[in-house]
């Protein structure tokens, strides 16, 4: 791989001389009786993608005998030996005694060794271009059978072809195990590793307490990992027998290069993939992917869905266990049996699109079928549950659950989870078949006959079509029943909020004041209440229920629930802990506060950049709706406490067929300085319009600086501004001073160029944000902007901004 020694590379290189290692002749392997001390290292055979050396983290003091990428000058480190045991100056040396151990020694004293449970009579100790440092017998007839691996005993970093689990033969747990931090590799409590269940699964344990489960192997995938599907890139194994238990994965295109990172600080197993071009780590996926996946946040006998409003509730047949405290969404005590069971007269009734319960109080079985299966459920009044073990083909083998059932998701698409039959007293399997619920397709077996009652469709929802706003006015409660959101008592929300006290006021828009609360389950919130006097109405909270209440994505801001109280219309919201984006990037509390602009540096800034980028490319592409915002603004991206970006503030929001890109409108809606010039000028939106508004949002992210304003003395619009000095190659002049030391040229100019494509004049100029998204994340050409949508004619047209009614004079240009 080539290496190109970047501006980040040369300052590491300056303040971090340990990083360089003397010039001597690259090996990579120590024979016995070698030794490699500081400055020197070993690098990976045959194509020299690893090294193996001494190095710090920007203590000089606290000295690490790792494994790094060579050639990859940033969060490079994969393996740390020595990680709660430090060496405080340069005299360490590593040697390969005739036991075949290595052994790291500083004053004479062992820091670290290896420990093998066999003699070599020809020890070697070689690094792998997979990051494996091995010791192996060179007279051994195995080449390939390991005296001892670093694999064996990861780090806080999970490579392809490195296992997770356990070798029984040798009782040793494969795990990963996360750093305190990022510049401490002592081993912290966050751990990420197999469990030996009856039904084994991954577990990430935060010191003894489950934190998050990945569900049981299901000859597919795992039930918590439905994206883990055949593709070109990832080949995944699971394998559990008599000598061993492990998942892997391995790598089909070898020019990738990714890694998986336990992170303590944020609580979470990202993956990442290296960006060459960009020579940056660009961000994949997650572990936990959302507030669903946190181990048991629904308690006993419930499931959650990111796709539900509210996100818990209790399986059929059972209710909560304590009704006020389930109503203030304290879901923890879970749920419990509504009748209680009667053994032989019991039956089952099947729920799709799951990740299955915690196996821990399980039994397996994998030689038998389903309807086996079921016989030896039913026989045992303890168990409570079972389905297939595996599911690839017809299905096969036995799994039952005995006692509560525990941390069950459910996925939006029944595809993606998996079947399990729930055992319930034959009266509610009655009532079942009598009433309608809201699960779409139900299978009921029962005990007495074992036929299958195909059941239920149901949900006709009313408001289905709300387009008048006296509808709204008159059935908003009925409405907001139907969509399954949580109907809050306004007496919950006073106490959250102290009576919607002034301290605990954290901004104000064109909807009305908002409130940060904290409920009596501890989950803060923020209380949008809508203001008497506000230019937005019913319509517009109708409006937004309907649209966001079902919408779930990673960049979208959740609603938790609302509230409508006589006169009162609150809506509730999951509370973002660094309000919104407009604060930090124009620094709005400059007066107060000179640090709000700098704690954005230009890595966060692409982050949130390419967060919004991604919400949006849900809402136009991938939502069961195709929504268009109408309203993307810095003030409607509000950022959690990692700064990750959710777009908030559907009120003003349309949606189009799944088939269509756009519509019109009379009533032209949203804030100046952010429209296209075909909805400002004839009410055209479409998801261009919103592409537009993305690409003023970028610039001002990239440039600190609104789009309208004075720009070189002149009345020019931040577009303009940018635009001429694209044209004249000097960007550079653009940057917010605030990013000047954080920045990354090319992202910078990648960026722009995006943003520019984004503006132009006529919309089908314009990338889709699939493409947007596309281009951000990746070295694929991009075409040549055309000149941005320049306002240069005032027309007075009519429109309603987020913060007024009044009538606003627009700047366009004429075509």
């Amino acid at each position: 791989m080539k290496f190109i020694l970047s501006l980040k590379s040369f300052i590491y290189i300056l303040f971090f001389p340990s990083l360089v290692v003397s010039i001597v002749p690259d090996r990579s392997s120590i024979s016995q009786f070698q030794s490699l001390s500081y400055g020197k290292t070993i690098v990976s055979s045959p194509h020299g993608m690893f090294e193996l050396g001494f190095f710090n983290l920007g203590y000089p003091n606290r000295i690490y005998l790792g494994i790094r990428y060579k050639n990859i000058p940033v969060d490079n480190v994969v393996w740390v030996a020595n990680g709660g045991n430090p060496i405080n100056d340069s005299s360490a040396d590593l040697k390969l005694h005739s036991s075949g151990n290595l052994v790291l020694t500083h004053n004479n004293m062992v820091a670290w060794c290896t420990r093998s449970s066999k003699a070599a009579q020809n020890p070697v100790a070689e690094l792998l271009d997979s990051g494996n440092l091995v010791i192996r017998d060179l007279n051994s007839a195995n080449q390939e059978s390991y005296l001892w691996q670093s694999f064996d005993y990861p780090s806080n970093t999970m490579l392809s072809g490195m296992k997770v689990g356990w070798d029984l033969k040798r009782n040793l747990n494969i795990r990963l195990i996360a750093w305190k931090s990022g510049d401490d590799p002592t081993p912290g409590d966050l751990s990420w590793s197999i469990v030996r269940h009856p039904y084994p699964e991954i577990y990430m344990m935060k010191g003894n307490k489950k934190y998050h489960r990945l569900g049981p192997w299901n000859g597919l995938r795992f039930t918590g990992m439905p994206e883990m599907k055949p593709n070109p890139v990832y080949h995944y194994e699971f394998v559990s027998n008599k000598e061993e238990v492990y998942y892997t994965w391995t790598l089909k295109q070898t020019s990738l290069i990714t890694k998986a990172v336990l992170n303590q600080t944020a609580l979470a197993r990202p993956r990442y993939v290296w960006s060459e071009l960009d020579e940056s780590w660009m961000f994949y996926s997650t572990l936990p992917s959302d507030y669903c996946d946190h181990y048991g946040v629904c308690g006993a006998n419930a499931y959650c869905s990111t796709s539900a409003s509210p996100m818990c509730e209790c399986l059929k047949g059972f209710k909560p266990k304590y009704l006020e405290k389930w109503n203030s969404m304290d879901w923890s005590q879970g749920c419990v049996l509504q009748h209680p069971l009667n053994c032989k007269h019991d039956g089952f009734v099947l729920l799709e699109g799951l990740k299955v319960p915690d196996t821990k109080a399980t039994f397996v079985n994998d030689s038998i079928d389903i309807e086996k299966c079921r016989t030896k459920c039913l026989n045992n009044c303890s168990c409570m549950a079972y389905t297939n073990s595996n599911i690839s083909g017809a299905g096969s083998g036995c799994v039952m659950w005995f006692g509560d059932l525990f941390d069950i998701k459910q996925y939006s698409v029944a595809e993606n989870g998996q079947g399990l039959y729930i055992r319930l007293p034959a009266s509610e399997l009655e009532a079942i078949r009598q009433r309608n619920f809201k699960i779409k397709h139900v299978t009921i077996v029962t005990a007495a006959s074992g036929m299958l009652v195909l059941g239920i469709y149901f949900i006709y929802r009313i408001w289905r079509n709300i387009n008048e706003k006296s509808k709204a006015e008159n059935n908003y409660e009925g409405f907001v029943d139907d969509l399954d959101l949580p109907l809050l008592d306004l007496s919950i929300i006073l106490a959250a909020t102290d009576n919607f006290s002034e301290v605990n006021k954290i901004g104000e828009g064109g909807f009305g004041p908002v409130y940060w609360g904290k409920l009596a389950s501890g989950l803060e919130i923020a209380a949008k209440r809508l203001s008497q006097n506000s230019g937005q109405g019913i319509s517009e909270f109708v409006n937004e229920v309907k649209l966001i209440a079902k919408l779930q994505h990673r960049n979208l801001v959740k609603l938790l629930g609302c509230c409508i109280h006589k006169q009162e219309k609150i809506l509730v919201y999951e509370y973002m802990a660094n309000g919104s984006l407009d604060y930090f990037i124009f620094d709005l509390l400059r007066n107060t506060d000179h640090t709000k602009g700098k704690s954005l540096d230009w890595p966060k800034r692409l982050s949130i950049i390419c967060g919004i980028a991604r919400g949006l490319m849900y809402l136009h592409q991938d939502s069961r709706l195709r929504i268009i915002h109408r309203d993307l603004k810095g003030s409607n991206v509000l950022l959690d406490e990692d700064f990750n970006p959710k777009i908030s503030d559907f009120g003003m929001a349309k949606t189009v067929g799944r088939e269509e890109i756009e519509g019109n409108t009379n009533k032209i809606v949203g804030t100046f300085g952010y429209m296209a010039p075909e909805y400002a000028v004839d009410g055209q939106f479409s998801v261009k319009s919103d592409v537009f508004s993305f690409g003023i949002l970028l610039m001002e992210i990239i440039c600190g600086k609104r789009n309208r304003g004075r720009y070189s003395g002149k009345r020019y619009n931040l577009i303009d501004h940018v635009w001429t000095h694209w044209k004249l190659s000097r960007t550079s002049e653009i940057i917010d001073s605030n990013i000047e030391d954080s920045c990354i040229e090319s992202e910078i100019i990648r960026c722009i160029h995006v943003g520019l494509l984004c503006v132009q004049q006529y919309p089908e100029d314009r990338p889709t944000m699939t493409s947007v998204v596309l281009m951000l994340g990746s070295e694929m050409e991009l075409d040549e902007p055309k000149k941005p949508g320049v306002f240069t004619k005032k027309e007075s047209i009519e429109a309603i901004s987020s913060s007024s009614t009044n009538t606003l004079t627009i700047t366009l240009s004429a075509r």
